[in-house]
């Protein structure tokens, strides 16, 4: 994301304009553009013209518009952002309060005003605007016959694609079948591979799988570099690295980036320490629960003796449309830092942000133990949005 323009007022009301450069930058303004804010942006928009002699024609004509946020529309796999309100300026081919819905494109400008950018938001401009943060690992999750080739960047896991082969199964004295099938899948996954790695941003690759299947490809791989002369394959060879996963389904990847093995690989990327702190999180629960809650009311009452050491946090609750409830999770992360606590934000497009969600979306490891948290068994609370 480039940042073109940032003016931001005393009082916290400001505008502020970027540019999305790649794919992940959708998903930073997905959780920037909240309902009631204005966004300005070029469109293209079908104009109906009379002529003299009452003949109509309609051409498409280009035009800059500012909405009031209505609805906010991601679609994750497209990384696609269509964001719909009414026109609150005044333009010759819109006109005043007419519904419009803008889509944001890549490489094309456009400016967010705020009444109030909170420090969440005013982050997340810092976050999408860091060169550092790249897709810099990528992997591929298979079992016989099931691939998922993903790109694994700081906030959401990318899946390029879904390779899904039928192989028939070995039997005796008809194994030539299931050894073409699996060639065929193998080759599919390897295309997959060429096609959608980039090896000038990807430090990592991780094969990951059941049994043999991730020696046997990472076997073919570089048989096929070696055949076809792929020297970015053969020059990268070190990136690569084999790990056991329990299925070839996406979801097996948070074990995969959970691997003690691996992550020495993953220390630099902002993924692997959200997998850590889950990790820290569960292992506190098991072995001293009056350390680590989740749920709202909890939070906020251990937040309220400054116990909190690490408060772990779901992006998605930043994107309710309640305003005083947006204020009361910034207010609780600003608070948290004030008293020296850690905040880790997680991305609900991430498994370890997944995962997180299933737990309220809130949970914190405490400095030390509160036993009558522990005690107060009404954690009934839930965080709607």
């Amino acid at each position: 994301m480039k940042l073109l323009h940032k003016y931001v007022e005393k009082d916290g009301s400001g505008s502020v304009t970027l540019m999305p450069e790649e794919a992940e930058d959708m998903w930073h303004a997905y959780n920037l553009i909240a309902v009631g804010d204005s966004l300005r942006s070029t469109t293209i928009r079908k104009v109906t013209t009379e002529s003299a002699t009452g003949s109509t024609g309609s051409n498409r004509v280009r035009t800059m518009l500012t909405i009031s946020v209505e609805d906010i529309d991601f679609d994750t796999q497209g990384c696609m952002l269509r964001v719909k309100g009414r026109n609150i300026q005044e333009n010759q081919y819109v006109k005043m309060g007419a519904y419009h819905t803008l889509d944001l494109e890549l490489n094309r400008k456009f400016t967010l005003l705020k009444a109030h950018w909170d420090t969440i938001a005013l982050e997340r401009i810092d976050l999408a605007c860091d060169p550092a943060q790249h897709a810099d690992l990528a992997a591929i999750v298979m079992q016989e016959g099931l691939a998922h080739v993903c790109l694994v960047t700081a906030n959401m896991t990318l899946v390029r694609a879904k390779i899904d082969v039928n192989i028939p199964r070995k039997r005796k004295g008809m194994c030539a079948q299931h050894d073409k099938g699996l060639t065929r899948f193998f080759e599919s996954v390897y295309q997959a591979l060429v096609r959608h790695v980039s090896f000038d941003i990807v430090k990592c690759v991780l094969i990951a799988s059941p049994g043999f299947v991730k020696d046997q490809f990472y076997e073919y791989v570089f048989q096929q570099a070696a055949k076809t002369d792929n020297k970015t394959l053969l020059e990268n060879k070190g990136v690569f690295v084999l790990v056991h996963a329990s299925s070839g389904f996406k979801h097996a990847l948070k074990e995969v980036l959970s691997d003690p093995t691996i992550a020495h690989k993953l220390a630099d990327t902002k993924a692997a320490g959200e997998v850590k702190c889950l990790d820290q999180f569960y292992t506190t629960l098991m072995n001293e629960p009056s350390k680590a809650f989740y749920g709202l009311k909890h939070v906020q009452k251990a937040n309220e003796s400054q116990a909190i050491d690490t408060l772990l946090i779901s992006d998605k609750l930043f994107r309710c449309n309640h305003v005083a409830k947006r204020k009361l999770y910034v207010d609780l992360v600003d608070s948290v830092r004030d008293s020296g606590g850690e905040v880790k934000m997680f991305s609900s497009l991430h498994p370890s942000g997944e995962q997180l969600d299933q737990l309220t979306g809130i949970a914190a490891i405490l400095r030390f133990p509160m036993d009558e948290l522990e005690d107060d068994n009404s954690s009934s609370d839930t965080n709607d949005d």
